[in-house]
């Protein structure tokens, strides 16, 4: 395999990987949504509207734990480091 193969692999990948992050992305974003408007509704005004009030605190929280999947997405792109503790 040439060098070229090589990279245009690589670029595959790359391309797949981000497509796929894509579509889990807005799957999810779709599902969330789905579940804070039922969420709304339920327990929301008596006309069945999804008007809820979030807070500054309660949207900060949900920032924190978005960057913290964010990191541990990352995380899994990393090589494994041997464990020079001893432990298992």
């Amino acid at each position: 395999m040439n060098r070229t193969e090589t990279e245009e692999r690589v670029q595959d990948d790359k391309a797949r990987v981000m497509l796929t992050g894509a579509v889990l992305g807005a799957l999810l974003g779709v599902v969330s949504s789905y579940l804070y408007t039922r969420a709304a509704e339920e327990n929301g005004s008596p006309d069945g509207s999804a008007r809820g009030s979030v807070s500054t605190g309660q949207l900060l929280a949900v920032l924190l734990a978005l960057l913290g999947l964010v990191r541990q997405i990352a995380e899994l792109g990393k090589p494994k480091k041997e464990d020079k503790s001893g432990k298992d």
